[in-house]
């Protein structure tokens, strides 16, 4: 039965939820409680109710129940160390061989649920709480990088080949990229490494440089923790199985296969994919005019250049407006480039978390 406590407590979610101009029983499958049920607890509340259940329940009386005897003899015989781990559908057809009947199976759960014992019995991983969601935030170059690995195809069915990609989640720039034929980490620490040097990344930074990835085994192992410690760089991790944690590596790799150059047919050999690979970072850094940064490219956001660029085309459309004011009906376009970037951006202060609609029993 669900505490008092716990009956007004939900009753002042739904509330706090109705008031923000959310549908009671929406509120009410986020709370895992049926409608009728707070409708039910609120009349409780009424006057001098206190929140007690005035049901009476069943008047059946039972001449067959066990008595309190047998209840303590499965207890104690499901707790003896014979029996510990084992399920009441091995622990009743067991005690029928030895002739012995204590009750049913089901009087078995029944007693053990009774008691708090009707989980997974003998050893288990304790239960593991929900992690935590990464939230990165970017102000600048070289304060957060995103990297992952994806498949590229060979002539060969079955072999790939295995394109590793870095990239700057703030200028969206490609700092770091190689093709190999197999997936390691020692290739990626090798990676990082170059990409430190190149972009002057030093173990004494006032702000340590990020590295956010998946779960995959070359993200996970211990050759790139040594290497990324020896240069200062701090690790983050997507959830398991939750890609839009990675959303912008995942967005690159779109880029990358979905180009109109991208070959038809797969790649004979590994330089031929290096090349092409090459060939796709220069027009991705340089050429690649990016819809999230106001249509600059990566390698002007991260070098600077973006901003007097978007103060030009900001003054350049100012001055049509002011020779034809008649065809702006609104301010003209804004090109300031965004400040801050996120990974998992904060949820807004007046937002209902479904975390917090969980209420225990």
């Amino acid at each position: 039965m669900t505490a008092a406590a716990d009956r007004r407590k939900a009753l002042e979610i739904l509330d706090a939820a109705m008031a923000a101009g959310a549908r009671a029983r929406e509120v009410a499958a986020l709370l895992s409680v049926g409608l009728t049920t707070l409708q039910r607890w609120r009349r409780q509340f009424v006057g001098d109710g206190g929140g007690l259940d005035g049901r009476k329940g069943s008047r059946r009386l039972v001449s067959h129940r066990l008595s309190d005897e047998e209840r303590q003899r499965i207890l104690l015989t499901c707790n003896q160390s014979e029996f510990a781990a084992l399920p009441p559908g091995q622990i009743v057809p067991i005690l029928a061989d030895r002739g012995i009947y204590i009750g049913s199976e089901r009087s078995f759960y029944r007693v053990l649920h009774d008691h708090g014992q009707a989980h997974r019995r003998g050893r288990a991983r304790p239960p593991q709480g929900p992690r935590p969601v990464p939230r990165l935030e970017a102000r600048g170059p070289n304060q957060v990088w995103s990297w992952d690995i994806t498949y590229l195809p060979t002539s060969v069915r079955g072999v790939w080949l295995y394109l590793y990609l870095v990239i700057d989640v703030w200028s969206r720039k490609v700092v770091a990229w190689d093709v190999a034929e197999r997936e390691e980490a020692q290739i990626a620490a090798d990676l990082v490494s170059r990409a430190c040097l190149r972009e002057r990344i030093s173990k004494g930074r006032p702000q340590p440089l990020i590295l956010h990835a998946d779960n995959g085994n070359a993200m996970r192992a211990a050759t790139l923790e040594s290497r990324l410690e020896e240069l200062g760089v701090l690790r983050s991790f997507s959830r398991p199985r939750v890609s839009n944690d990675n959303p912008y590596s995942e967005s690159l790799f779109r880029t990358v296969k979905y180009r109109p150059d991208y070959p038809r047919r797969p790649f004979r050999s590994q330089e031929e994919a290096c090349s092409w690979a090459c060939a796709f970072v220069a027009w991705y850094n340089h050429r690649h005019r990016h819809s999230s940064i106001r249509f600059v490219t990566p390698d002007q956001r991260h070098s600077g250049q973006a901003v007097e660029l978007c103060r030009h085309r900001a003054r350049l459309y100012e001055q049509a407006r002011q020779r034809h004011p008649r065809r702006w009906s609104r301010g003209t376009r804004c090109w300031r480039q965004p400040k801050v970037v996120w990974i998992n951006p904060p949820r807004p202060e007046n937002a209902i978390d479904p975390a917090t609609l969980v209420m225990a029993a």
